[in-house]
């Protein structure tokens, strides 16, 4: 139910706060996101650091949460660099950097504790907001590259 839930509240998300005008942009985010995701979600799933003992989609073909990799992620990522705070202060861009990664490591946090959904055997939720916070980064300087804007 959560992860149903979770497909159709970032697919309203999506339809409602990203501009007509922003799809392309959105679109190149989520691609990019969906790439490096994919990648280092298998890689963590594999070393054995996480583990997700029930997923909806792929049960037997891969161990990764393709949910959560496949499309909350990158969605989230094309969220943020739709709203990113490009000519604000760094102040703000980081306080931009900390609520968005802060939400997302929060709700893992609360799906870990309170659902089967994932299971922590060599991680902390200290690494998931590394790991969040870097992918983001990376993902705005490829967005900022891709559009060939100037990068603050």
């Amino acid at each position: 139910m959560i992860e149903i839930s979770s497909w159709i509240i970032v697919a309203l998300l999506l339809i409602r706060f990203i501009p007509k005008k922003k799809i392309r942009e959105a679109h190149v985010a989520f691609l990019f996101k969906q790439a490096i995701t994919w990648l280092f979600g298998l890689l963590v799933v594999e070393k054995d650091n996480i583990n997700y003992p029930y997923r909806l989609f792929f049960r037997k073909t891969v161990k990764s949460n393709f949910t959560f990799e496949y499309f909350v992620y990158p969605a989230l990522s094309a969220l943020f660099n739709t709203y990113y705070p490009e000519k604000r202060s760094t102040y703000i861009k980081a306080l931009y950097y900390l609520f968005h990664t802060s939400l997302i490591t929060v709700f893992e946090v609360l799906i870990l504790k309170y659902t089967r959904l994932i299971r922590y055997e060599r991680w902390t939720w200290y690494w998931s907001f590394i790991t969040i916070w870097i992918t983001y980064y990376v993902s705005h300087l490829y967005q900022r590259w891709f559009f060939n804007n100037k990068i603050h």
